[in-house]
C-alpha cells in the first residue's frame, strides 16, 4: 500500500533530507507499507528548493513543488495534497519535531477502521509563546468548531484517501486544514506520539502567523456572529432598563444628579464591544470578498518528479 507523506517546507534546508531519511528507513521496515514524499517548498529564504532538488533527484518517490510566494503552511500541504496518490496521507512537519519514528503508529491505527489520526504530544518542545498561543487557540476553536468530543489536533496526522479527495475540493483562500477534516467525517482518533525538540533553528511561527490561521476558522463557523446578535441584544435591553431605572430615579428625586463618569465608562465599554463586532463581520465580509475574487489558494512556480496533469507542463 502507497502512503503519502506531505511536508510543508520553510527554511529548512538544513533538516528537510534528514526527515526523508529517516521516514525511508522507518518504511524498509514495514513489510506491506511503500512510500512516496510530496515536498512543498513555501517560497523559503535559503536554500530549501535546492535541497528538494537534490533529493528528487536521488530519491523517484520524492516529489517537489515550489511556491511562487508565501501562501502559509496550510496552503502548502493544500498543494501538497493534491500531487499526493497514496491510499494513506501522512501530513507532518519538516523540523524533526514530529519525527519520522511515529509513522508505524500512525498506520497501526488508522488500520482499526480510522478516517483520520492526529498525533497528540505528551510533552510539548514548542517556545513559551507557541505554547500559549496554542492553548488560547486549542480552547477558542474547541468551542467554535463542529468536532467529535475529546479529540485533538496537531499538524501531525494520517487520513485516508477519499477525506485527501473531498479536502482538495476546496477551493477557498482561507484553508484551515483541520476543520475541512472535520467537515469531512468525524471518525477520528487520537494516538500519544513523542515530540522531540527542534534540532535546527526557530520556530516560523510567531502571533501574527498564529492570529491569521486563528481567524481562518471564521470560513467554517458562524458563532462569532450569533455571539454579536445575542450580546447586542443584552447590551441593548441592558441599556434601556437602565434609561427607565434613571428616569424614575429622577422623577422621584429631582436631587438626584446624573453620574457622568459612570455614563461615560459605560459608553467605552459599550463602543468597545459595538468596534469588537464589527471588526468580526468585517472579517466575514474581506474573506467572502477574496473568494469572490477567486484568490489562489497557491501558486506554482516549477515541480520536481510531478506528471503533467491536463494541460499542464511538469519540470523535471
Amino acid at each position: 500500500m502507497l502512503v503519502s507523506i506531505v511536508i510543508p517546507c520553510y527554511n529548512s534546508e538544513h533538516t528537510i533530507g534528514e526527515v526523508v531519511k529517516l521516514a525511508i528507513e522507518e518504511f524498509e521496515k514495514l513489510d506491506k507499507y511503500e512510500c512516496e514524499f510530496v515536498l512543498v517548498n513555501d517560497y523559503s529564504r535559503d536554500g530549501t528548493w535546492k535541497a528538494i532538488e537534490a533529493l528528487s533527484d536521488k530519491h523517484p518517490n520524492v516529489k517537489g513543488i515550489n511556491l511562487a510566494k508565501n501562501f502559509g503552511q496550510h496552503n502548502a500541504i493544500m498543494a501538497a495534497m493534491s500531487q499526493a496518490e497514496g491510499e494513506l496521507i501522512v501530513g507532518m512537519d519538516d523540523d524533526m519535531q514530529n519525527h519520522p519514528s511515529q509513522i508505524p503508529q500512525f498506520l497501526a491505527k488508522i488500520e482499526e477502521g480510522y478516517d483520520i489520526v492526529f498525533g497528540v504530544f505528551k510533552q510539548r518542545k514548542f517556545s513559551m509563546m507557541k505554547n500559549i498561543t496554542g492553548a488560547i487557540s486549542r480552547y477558542l476553536l474547541w468551542h467554535l468548531l463542529d468536532r467529535p468530543k475529546d479529540i485533538q489536533m496537531s499538524s501531525f496526522w494520517c487520513c485516508r484517501k477519499y477525506v485527501r479527495d473531498e479536502v482538495v475540493k476546496y477551493d477557498g483562500y482561507n484553508i484551515f486544514l483541520q476543520v475541512l477534516f472535520f467537515r469531512t467525517t468525524h471518525n477520528i482518533a487520537n494516538i500519544e506520539v513523542e515530540h522531540f525538540a527542534r534540532e535546527v533553528g526557530t520556530s516560523n511561527y510567531n502571533f501574527r502567523r498564529g492570529l491569521k490561521l486563528f481567524m481562518s476558522c471564521l470560513n467554517f463557523t458562524v458563532i462569532p456572529l450569533r455571539a454579536a446578535t445575542f450580546f447586542g441584544t443584552i447590551f441593548s435591553a441592558t441599556g434601556f432598563i437602565g434609561a427607565i431605572v434613571v428616569l424614575i430615579r429622577k422623577l422621584l428625586d429631582p436631587t438626584i444628579a446624573i453620574g457622568w463618569s459612570s455614563l461615560m465608562c459605560a459608553m467605552l465599554v459599550l463602543f468597545g464591544i459595538c468596534f469588537l463586532m464589527l471588526g468580526i463581520i468585517g472579517e466575514y465580509i474581506g474573506k467572502l470578498i477574496l473568494n469572490i475574487n477567486k484568490t489562489p489558494q497557491y501558486v506554482v512556480r516549477e515541480t520536481r518528479n510531478i506528471q503533467a496533469k491536463d494541460n499542464e507542463v511538469a519540470d523535471d
